[in-house]
């Protein structure tokens, strides 16, 4: 009894600040403006703008220029109001670090996922929400880390209520680890060759084995984690595209896109953590940096649709319902008005503070001459073209994209990996349908698109069916150059010649829209 009643008051408390928060979100951001100005006003950066006396909100917008190159406990509460018993068990969350960088100038610097599982912060109060050793989510190598923590997973499965990684790509990729490394992980339990396990769990080992050998893995997380109450990702984005794969093995736990996160700043918290995935909106917190939004025009009917920012900022307060932006930021750490980079639209308001729905990153394009497709553009044509796969039982597991200019006239190529819904067999490929989805996609794309293709200024889009695990070696191959595996975003279009290197040695099919458009 004592420990609901103090449950109910951390929920009161929290849901009080939220409150505060939300309904003061101008005085908040104000504030905000004038504690960094008042902490920073004598840096070098800040200081070739203006003086320290004159550290003030006019000067500061009308002198710094826009470049471009957590609250996880509000976060929890909301979702804590949707699920019961979340405080009987545990966390499964996926976590990695990686070795810290040096800048030409000598300070350390390490994406804030890693950042911050170094801290005593992280360190202290990792054993109430995490079922994982410190040990193994610092390791350095991310397959012994994966096995591992997977390892530690299944050995306390009674205890785990929720699943989850900062990225949804994380929780795809654990999922391609687990099937290509079930049997392993049933010896070392059914053996106890680990440091890990207190002794041999032969029975453990035989359930494991008995689910993961089953044909189809739907449901697959419910049958190993059975007290599991939700997945907590973010899904938007580029993530949306592992969406089908995390409901398929989710098999009906609901999928949680907690809140909005970068390394630059905390954004929002999502306060409605049931609703669909694809539609999910941010509640901004005016607490965590000083916000600023860039307008953005949207350009369709008989132009391409293309994505230009108007110069001039509106505060968080100015924004309105319907409208585009993209999101400026200016923070305690020593950013200045720096372009996030992502576009945002305004869908509603929480009180006073604004709830923004992520749309695309900005200047993400695929461009052929002057026809150009926005990552949105991309992401709606693919999900219209995949619906012709579903009767046949085919899932997209991911996807990206590339402008193909090696030849005269240049054209759009998609690669997709596949996989049949009740197995992890590559499906056989009928070329007719295959055909169909590259039909689709363009018949989705814009007007201009659709017009250079039937005056032959772009040539036939070209689909390339990568075999199972391609998407894995280009994050391998990201996460070699530096990227954090925690943070990982599979790029939608790709501008690297070696990735687009990896993704052609994978492939198994090449497909074809037809050559002139009708």
């Amino acid at each position: 009894m004592d420990g609901d009643i103090e449950i109910k008051k951390i929920y009161e408390n929290g849901m009080k600040i939220l409150e505060h928060l939300t309904n003061n979100a101008h005085e908040l951001q104000e504030q905000m403006l004038e504690e960094i100005l008042k902490r920073n006003a004598g840096t070098e950066y800040l200081s070739r703008f203006f003086s320290s006396d004159q550290a003030d909100k006019q000067s500061f917008k009308t002198n710094v220029p826009i470049k471009g190159k957590y609250h996880r406990l509000l976060a929890d509460i909301v979702v804590k109001k949707c699920f019961s018993d979340l405080d009987e068990g545990k966390s499964f969350y996926l976590y990695f670090s990686k070795p810290d960088m040096k800048t030409p100038s000598g300070l350390v610097a390490s994406p804030y996922s890693a950042f911050y599982s170094k801290t005593n912060t992280f360190k202290n109060s990792l054993a109430k929400f995490c079922i994982s050793p410190i040990e193994t989510i610092l390791c350095l190598d991310h397959k012994q880390s994966m096995f591992c923590q997977l390892l530690t997973g299944l050995l306390q499965r009674d205890e785990v209520v929720r699943l989850g990684s900062i990225f949804a790509s994380v929780l795809a990729r654990t999922i391609k680890f687990l099937e290509d490394y079930w049997r392993e992980l049933c010896c070392n339990i059914r053996t106890a060759m680990s440091l890990i396990l207190t002794g041999p769990n032969p029975e453990l080992a035989d359930l494991i084995q008995q689910i993961c050998e089953d044909k189809s893995w739907e449901g697959v997380f419910k049958k190993l984690w059975p007290k599991i109450k939700y997945i907590s990702s973010i899904c938007t984005g580029s993530m949306s595209q592992y969406i089908p794969l995390l409901e398929l093995y989710g098999g009906g736990i609901p999928l949680v896109s907690p809140s909005y996160v970068s390394s630059e700043a905390c954004f929002g918290i999502n306060l409605k953590p049931l609703s669909n995935p694809f539609d999910v909106s941010y509640s901004f917190l005016p607490n965590t940096a000083y916000f600023e939004f860039l307008p953005v025009n949207k350009d369709g009917g008989g132009k391409a649709q293309e994505t230009r920012t108007i110069d001039k900022p509106v505060d968080l307060e100015n924004v309105k319902l319907g409208q585009y932006y993209e999101v400026v930021v200016t923070t305690l750490a020593g950013l200045y008005r720096y372009r996030v980079g992502d576009v945002l639209k305004v869908t509603g308001f929480y009180n006073k503070s604004p709830q923004l729905q992520f749309v695309e990153r900005q200047n993400v394009v695929l461009s052929i001459g002057a026809g150009k497709t926005t990552e949105e553009e991309l992401s709606k044509a693919i999900t219209n073209a995949k619906l012709i796969l579903e009767p046949f039982g085919i899932m997209l597991t991911a996807y990206s994209s590339y402008s193909d200019s090696s030849s005269t006239p240049g054209r759009y190529v998609l690669f997709w990996e596949l996989k049949m819904k009740d197995s992890n067999d590559l499906p056989k490929l009928d070329a007719r349908v295959m055909e169909q989805c590259c039909c689709i996609v363009e018949e989705s794309f814009d007007f201009t698109y659709k017009s250079f293709r039937k005056d032959g200024a772009i040539s036939a889009l070209e689909l390339r069916v990568v075999k199972h695990g391609s998407f894995d070696e280009l994050m391998d191959f990201y996460t070699s150059k530096g990227a954090s595996i925690s943070q990982y975003k599979p790029p939608c279009c790709l501008k690297s010649e070696e990735a687009i290197k990896i993704l052609n040695s994978g492939t198994v099919g090449k497909f074809f829209s037809p050559k002139t458009m009708s």
